[in-house]
Parts: structure tokens; sequence; C-alpha cells
């Protein structure tokens, strides 16, 4: 399970590298990506995070490439035999890839920080930092918030287990092509988790690092972009079961 560890890890890092700084490219001060207008940020975020996943999809490869605990559990919702050749789909392999996604998704925040160190800190808005880690919603409802992050984790697992199912040749592409989909269709009320590592990581990230002026973590919110994408997964893992 070495391998896998790592590979989850790198693969998870590039995904976050990439997400978290398309989001800082767009959204803070005196950077090459801000000035072109809300429309323009959001476009440029989808493509941002769908590269990512592109990028991380390739790097994970020796572990199936799962990069969302979503995914995992997804999979053993829909009855897989493997997580990856060889690598037995059961709880304590999955608590395995969680673990692996939580430091990929830290690492890759923290690289991203690094990138954009000076931009973070430069004046800017406190909320727009955090935003470069985690998501947060447009219309504060917790409920409905969840039920927006469960929405949009069950059409990603649910296509992607369909992929897996289904002989093509687009490989990563297409999945990448669904989170920039889902990010033009369903992202607008919470900003698309849709992976709990992807918001929990940076999260903490942001916590920890030394951003001046970074304000609140948020906590409040931060078990929505988790529990939604779980239960989402679960349910798309049932129901492509039920489908196939």
């Amino acid at each position: 399970m070495g391998a896998v560890f790592v590979s989850e890890v790198l693969g998870t890092m590039m995904l976050l590298l990439f997400g978290c700084g398309v989001v800082a490219n767009a959204i803070l001060p005196q950077t090459k990506g801000t000035g072109g207008g809300p429309s323009a940020a959001w476009l440029l975020i989808n493509w941002g995070w769908g590269l990512g996943v592109f990028a991380g999809v390739f790097v994970a490869y020796k572990s199936g490439a799962h990069i969302n605990p979503a995914v995992t559990v997804g999979l053993l919702a829909n009855g897989a035999e493997e997580f990856a050749p060889g690598v037995a789909a059961n709880v304590g392999n999955m608590f395995i890839y969680f673990a692996a996604q939580m430091l990929g998704a830290f690492l890759g925040a923290v690289l991203a920080w690094a990138a954009y160190k000076q931009h973070f800190d430069a004046d800017g808005d406190p909320a727009a930092k955090l935003g470069v880690f985690s998501t947060g919603p447009e219309i504060r409802s917790y409920g409905w918030n969840l039920v927006t992050e469960i929405i949009g984790t069950f059409a990603l697992v649910f296509v992607v287990i369909l992929f897996g199912n289904t002989p093509h040749q687009l490989g990563p592409l297409a999945v990448a092509l669904l989170v920039v989909g889902i990010g033009a269709s369903l992202g607008g009320p919470t900003g698309y988790a849709i992976n709990p590592a992807r918001d929990l990581g940076p999260r903490i990230a942001h916590a920890v690092l030394p951003i001046p002026g970074k304000g609140t973590n948020d906590w409040g919110y931060s078990w929505v972009p988790v529990a939604g994408p779980l239960i989402g997964g679960v349910l798309a893992g049932i129901v492509a079961a039920l489908y196939g």
C-alpha cells in the first residue's frame, strides 16, 4: 500500500496546486489573472480545476487515481472488488486512501500559497484569502448548501463509475471535462467542493499558514463540503450498481 499512498498524495497534491492556484490567480490582488470581471474569473476557475483533475489523475495512476474521498467511498458502495489493480476495496484501505488524499490536499494548498505568497501578504479581502483555500456558499443555508454538494458529487461519482464500466479512449480528459461541466452548471451556490479532501485539507492549511489578515476559517460551514460529497458519493455508488 505504500506506492498507493504516495500515488494518492501526489495526485491530490497536484489537483490542489492547480485548483488553489487558479483561484489565487483569479481573486488575489495584483496577479496577472485579476481584472477580467466575475464571469471571466469563474470561467478561469472552472477550467483551472478541470485541468487540475486532468493532471492529478495522470499522476495518481498507480492508485486508480481517486484523488477524492467521495470517489473512494462511492466505489466501495458500488460493490467494487478493487480500488486499483491488486488493491482490495475494503474499509481499511478506504481510510488509507482518505489519509493520503487529505495529506496531498494540504500539501497542494501549501504549494499554491508559496507560489502566491507576495499576493497573500498584500492588502486584500480576508474572505478572498480564505476563498483560495476552501469553498463557501453565496447564500448560507446549511440544509440547501448540503443538498447542492450532494447533487454535484452524485453527478461526479456516478459518471466516473460509468466511465470505468464503459470502453472509451478519453481517459483523464473525460473526468477533467466532467469537472468543468459540474463547475459551470452546479458550482454557483457553494463553489462545488465535490471532494472532502479538496476543502478540508486546504482549510487546515489556511488555519496554520502565516497569512497576514486572513480572518476566520469558517469552521461552522466546514462540515458541509465534507458531509455532502461523502453522501453524494455513496448515493452515486448505490445508484450506479442498480443501474448496471
